[in-house]
C-alpha cells in the first residue's frame, strides 16, 4: 500500500499527463480500495479547476500494480484515440529496466510467444499459438549489466515492449528461467514472502509518442527506484 505519496508528473498540458507511478500504487481502482493512480491525479486536476464537472482523464496503458515508472494519461477521448491508435500501429515506445534472477541465452535478442490469461486467478501462461484465446507477445531485450552473489546471478535488461499483454515481461522472462527479482507469482524464490505487495524489479523508464494534438515527438525518461536497482548500482543509460 502506497501512503501519503505525492505523484511526481513530469509533463502536462491540456491533452496528456505524463506521471511516475510508485511501485504498489494501482493504477485504476479495485477491490483492496487502496488509493488509486487515475482517482489521485482527477482529484488534482478538480481542485485547480473552476468547473465542477468530473475531469475526463483516462489510462492508455497499464502497469501492474508492483511495478512502478512512467504512465501516459489522455485528458480527452480525442487524445485517448489518438494515443491508443499509435499503440495499436506500435508507434508508441515502452522501454523498461528489469533485474531478474539468472542469465539471458545472449546478450541481446528478443521474446515471442502466444500468452492466455487466467482471469480467476490473474496469472498468465505461455501456451501454444493454437490455444484457444492466446495472444501473440513480442519484446527486445539487452543485456546491460551482470553481478554475481551468495544468492546467485543477477541480470539486468533493457527491455523493449512492443505488445502490451498481461503481466508479459514477468511471464516472458519467467519461461525462460530468469524470473523477476521480487516477482511473488512467477517467481518461486519469492513466492512465499509475506509482503502484500514486494516491489518488483521492473520499472517503466522510457516513453516515447507523438503529441495527440501537435503531433510534436515527445520522449520522457525516468531512472528506477528500488532495493532490485540499489543492488545494481544503476546508472543512466
Amino acid at each position: 500500500m502506497v501512503k501519503n505519496k505525492k505523484i511526481s508528473v513530469v509533463y502536462e498540458d491540456e491533452a496528456v499527463i505524463v506521471c511516475e507511478k510508485p511501485a504498489g500504487m494501482p493504477v485504476q481502482s479495485d477491490k483492496s480500495r487502496d488509493m488509486d493512480l487515475q482517482t489521485y491525479l482527477k482529484h488534482k486536476i478538480y481542485e485547480r479547476q473552476d468547473s465542477g464537472e468530473e475531469p475526463f482523464l483516462e489510462a492508455v496503458h497499464r502497469l501492474d500494480r508492483p511495478v512502478g515508472g512512467l504512465m501516459v494519461f489522455a485528458r480527452s477521448k480525442e487524445a485517448a484515440a489518438a494515443l491508443g491508435k499509435q499503440i495499436e500501429n506500435n508507434e508508441f515506445e515502452k522501454c523498461y529496466q528489469a533485474v531478474v534472477c539468472g542469465s539471458p541465452a545472449s546478450e541481446s535478442g528478443s521474446m515471442e510467444d502466444y500468452l492466455k490469461r487466467d482471469g480467476a486467478k490473474n496469472i498468465t501462461e505461455i501456451v501454444d499459438r493454437d490455444t484457444p484465446g492466446a495472444k501473440y507477445a513480442v519484446l527486445d531485450y539487452e543485456l546491460i549489466d551482470q553481478i554475481e552473489t551468495k544468492e546467485g546471478t543477477f541480470s539486468w535488461l533493457l527491455i523493449i515492449l512492443h505488445t502490451g499483454r498481461h503481466h508479459q515481461i514477468r511471464v516472458q522472462c519467467a519461461g525462460r528461467n530468469m524470473p523477476l527479482y521480487g516477482d511473488t507469482k512467477y517467481n518461486p524464490r519469492y513466492r512465499n514472502m509475506k509482503k502484500k505487495y514486494m516491489q518488483l524489479g521492473l520499472y517503466s523508464t522510457r516513453l516515447a509518442f507523438d503529441h495527440p494534438l501537435t503531433g510534436e515527438r515527445l520522449t520522457f525518461k525516468t531512472e528506477p527506484r528500488g532495493e532490485a536497482f540499489e543492488m545494481m548500482d544503476v546508472e543512466a543509460y
